[in-house]
């Protein structure tokens, strides 16, 4: 496809006030080839975005899962007057029942899902840029489903938080950290002691060890252990694996061995003896926020010592030692997540119809999701919900 093919541009209609960060001309670009080299530059210094959208987690998800999927690419690029990038959203599009719909690339493998900004426009925006950063996508989407938005990045509100929202279905719990904040200040010392004492029944391990894998070697081995472990873990709980749907499992293999400054796009953290891997987490980075995207533990008796919640102690004294300020293990209120993180990430769902065909569609959606989050409150309700789902299941 050529670039000219792949990329088509539309200037927005300029609202009445007139200001140095205003979106003047909005690129739609439908190949990833054709969006790497601006996208690849909203990465660098300068610039406000979450760690789930750079490139090179984004593009192996697209190629991978989301062409399986039916979604095809479409990256919306705002610029100013002069065509200097301001904005770039990493959607995708699917059609069904003769309604085109974009949301985020990622599917359920993102946390948080957001624009890349330039942050200094970031800050500076009002709703009236993004109404008229939306008047081109019209002939092309009928609704934007934009969910899992964090409301705030890096102490800067999200400018998609201006336009109509509702709560997300779930919360993400997060631990706050205080940079050089002393290790109780993270995790109290009464849990340490607790974490402290199952340790000991694995510290003889012959090679006991916690580490950050770094050379591929390790980075294949320690996935090739998960890709077997994981379904097992997911048919105990009854649980569908996602892992196994058409092209995860290399998406995630891609992600996780693309470098990234000194690290991966996707961290791997292991637990591990000579004779086998104990737990592993694997989540993104970004210098000051660790979120975590997927983890398991032993089938083996080793499992009986608690494995991954040692191995969370480790992960967030790295982080908090190296000077980061939050981090967050994924959405949903596992028992597990309450241990270690006590405040709540807020997250919102945008909704935003286009057409008269996307108004319907966005009430839907809308209602659908403030359903499920009625449901998921409601612990009696969700716990029902639970024990049908597995009587049914």
């Amino acid at each position: 496809m050529t670039m000219a093919a792949a990329m088509q541009s539309r200037t927005a209609e300029a609202p009445a006030r007139s200001k140095a960060s205003r979106i003047a001309h909005v690129d739609i670009v439908t190949d990833l080839d054709a969006a790497e080299a601006v996208w690849r530059a909203f990465e660098e210094p300068g610039h406000l975005f979450t760690p789930y959208q750079r490139f090179d987690l984004l593009s192996p998800w697209q190629r991978l899962v989301g062409e399986r999927e039916g979604a095809r690419p479409f990256i919306v690029i705002g610029r100013d007057s002069e065509h200097r990038p301001l904005l770039l959203l990493p959607l995708s599009l699917r059609q069904s029942h003769g309604v085109r719909t974009a949301s985020f690339m990622g599917g359920k493998h993102t946390t948080f899902n957001m624009g890349l900004w330039d942050a200094a426009c970031a800050a500076q925006t009002v709703a009236a840029d993004l109404e008229a950063m939306l008047v081109p996508l019209r002939e092309h989407v009928d609704v934007l489903a934009l969910t899992q938005q964090p409301l705030r990045w890096r102490d800067q509100q999200n400018p998609f938080a201006l336009l109509p929202r509702q709560s997300a279905i779930n919360g993400c719990p997060q631990l706050v950290m205080e940079p050089g904040g002393p290790p109780a200040s993270r995790l109290s010392n009464s849990f340490r002691r607790r974490l402290k004492s199952k340790e000991k029944k694995l510290q003889p391990l012959a090679g006991y060890r916690y580490h950050l894998a770094t050379s591929d070697a390790d980075v294949t081995r320690l996935l090739d252990w998960f890709f077997r472990v994981k379904p097992a873990r997911m048919a105990e709980q009854k649980l569908p694996n996602v892992f196994a749907e058409p092209g995860v499992e290399q998406f995630i293999r891609s992600a996780c061995l693309a470098p990234r400054g000194e690290g991966r796009v996707i961290d791997i953290h292991a637990l591990e003896c000579d004779e086998e891997v104990i737990a592993i987490f694997a989540g993104v980075a970004d210098g000051q926020r660790f979120s975590m995207m997927f983890n398991t533990y032993t089938m083996s008796e080793h499992a009986r010592y608690s494995p991954g919640l040692i191995l969370m102690r480790y992960i967030i004294d790295r982080y908090g030692e190296r000077g980061y300020r939050s981090l967050d293990l994924g959405i949903g209120s596992d028992d597990y997540k309450r241990m270690f993180c006590k405040d709540d990430e807020e997250i919102f769902d945008s909704f935003v119809p286009l057409t008269s065909r996307g108004k319907l569609a966005a009430m839907a959606m809308s209602s659908l999701s403030h359903g499920k989050r009625l449901v998921k409150q409601n612990q009696m309700l969700f716990d029902l919900a639970r024990r049908v789902r597995r009587a049914f299941g």
